[in-house]
């Protein structure tokens, strides 16, 4: 009955050419859907968006302005597009593995070595979109799907509905967007660059190996609060083995003219390791991240930061 409901309100160009299969999840202004290719079979995912609304119809163009542009393994793909009236249909890679979390859950283990796996995909692609002068502005956990189940999955970045499209010598923009863990610059309503994706990127590397947020609040405006203070901690499992503190430290700053780069970052030691991990943090992050699958107390209160 979904996909009769879905397939009711598609535009016929799109269903001449593809089968729909399922509903993935919907947002705000979009939903997105599994599709067959008729001829292949090959599946793919389409992102359909609503632009009768001002936001939609902005949120479309940034993404589309952006995706139409850029090519790379760790950027999601836009391969075709259908526009009607009031929707347009985006065709992309479909990612079935899930998102970010849920890539790593099913693996049942997770150790040190994957992390910097995963970290130097997710940090070669803002390097790719930062020597385009593209800026992000929303890289969250959230915005990493895991191409396909299993360990060696590559991970990508997606959702440029919050980009502001601009691929001038400039990329300084001036627009709030994005979560509440979001880099000082933009909460104080500064000009911003790329910089910013690199704070999201210190935080997606903390949560990656200790599952809890750096910055933690009972609300919003707390977590404002501590994000401005620079507040965060190293306490407890895994960190006392972990040697990326000082990599961290650089990239959760809150000064970006100290802050490193996507390149200096991955060529951070701790980055370019080759060797495993002890058995240690084998088994504390991968209970970390199967506790996050069910419902959990907030973290304890954020502490000052050792620098």
């Amino acid at each position: 009955m979904q996909v009769a409901r879905l397939r009711a309100k598609f535009d016929p160009r799109v269903l001449s050419r593809y089968d729909i299969k399922a509903l993935i999840r919907t947002g705000s202004f979009s939903k997105f859907v599994r599709m067959e290719q008729k001829t292949t079979k090959k599946p793919f995912a389409i992102k359909v968006m609503e632009t009768r609304m001002r936001e939609g119809r902005e949120a479309c163009e940034s993404e589309f302005s952006i995706l139409w542009w850029v090519s790379y393994h760790y950027i999601v793909q836009l391969l075709e597009i259908f526009e009607t009236q009031d929707q347009v249909y985006m065709v992309m890679e479909l990612a079935t593995g899930g998102e970010f979390f849920d890539g790593l859950i099913s693996q049942g283990y997770f150790t040190e070595q994957d992390a910097v796996r995963i970290l130097h995909m997710v940090g070669d692609g803002m390097r790719y979109l930062n020597a385009l002068k593209i800026t992000h502005r929303d890289l969250k956990p959230e915005n990493l799907l895991c191409y396909h189940p299993g360990a060696e999955s590559k991970f990508f970045i997606t959702d440029f509905g919050c980009n502001s499209g601009n691929k001038s010598g400039d990329c300084t923009v001036r627009m709030l967007c994005g979560t509440p863990e979001i880099a000082s610059e933009i909460l104080l309503r500064k000009p911003y660059t790329s910089a910013v994706d690199m704070w999201a990127f210190g935080l997606i590397t903390y949560v990656l190996l200790c599952r809890f947020l750096p910055f933690d609040g009972e609300s919003h405006m707390r977590i404002y609060r501590t994000i401005l203070k620079g507040k965060y901690n190293y306490r407890g499992d895994p960190w006392p083995t972990i040697s990326l503190k000082e990599g961290l430290n650089r990239l959760l700053i809150l000064e970006a003219k100290h802050q490193v780069s996507a390149g200096q970052a991955l060529d951070h030691p701790w980055v370019l390791m080759t060797t495993g991990s002890s058995m240690k943090n084998i088994r504390v992050i991968s209970q970390n991240f199967m506790r996050r699958a069910s419902p959990q107390p907030q973290s304890p209160r954020s502490a000052q930061s050792s620098k």
